[in-house]
């Protein structure tokens, strides 16, 4: 089944590509092996450079079992997920991912993503786009606000 669930988030790349509705990717999900979610890439169409196809995915998830978090479900991608969408990922517990095409094949494609990757491990300040701490004196708050509260709902 893996291998089909893969080859349906590929044909929504292909699709996307032929189309021009974004970029050449497609993502689907699946909990107890039905698809819950899928997308193609939409960046372009909907003028959003955050709407990837697993991000785009793994929010008709969230919204289709209506929650923030997708344990026991599996993300099938076209592509070796970006930087952006392996934090996607992360946050929403996913439980395991398979993807087609690597990020090496993608950069050979112009979509190369390697320079993010590199600048994870850079000092802030020292990154391509600056990225300055600025030290307030109630910058805290917000945490220490977070800390106390009783009916928090923890992710």
């Amino acid at each position: 089944m893996d291998e089909e669930f893969l080859r349906q988030a590929v044909d929504l790349a292909v699709e996307n590509a032929r189309s021009g509705q974004g970029g050449p990717y497609g993502a689907v999900i699946v909990k107890e092996g039905r698809v819950i979610a899928a997308s193609g890439n939409k960046v372009t169409s909907n003028i959003d450079p955050t709407a990837h196809a697993e991000v785009m995915a793994i929010r008709l998830a969230c919204q289709k079992l209506n929650d923030f978090q997708l344990p026991g479900c599996t993300l099938y991608s076209s592509c070796e997920p970006c930087p952006m969408c392996l934090g996607a990922i992360y946050w929403a517990r996913l439980e395991k991912v398979y993807f087609a095409c690597s990020r090496h094949d993608a950069a050979a494609a112009n979509f190369d993503d390697s320079f993010i990757y590199d600048e994870i491990a850079v000092l802030p300040h020292q990154r391509r786009i600056a990225m300055l701490h600025l030290n307030l004196p109630n910058a805290m708050q917000p945490f220490q606000i977070w800390a106390e509260k009783t009916d928090k709902v923890l992710y």
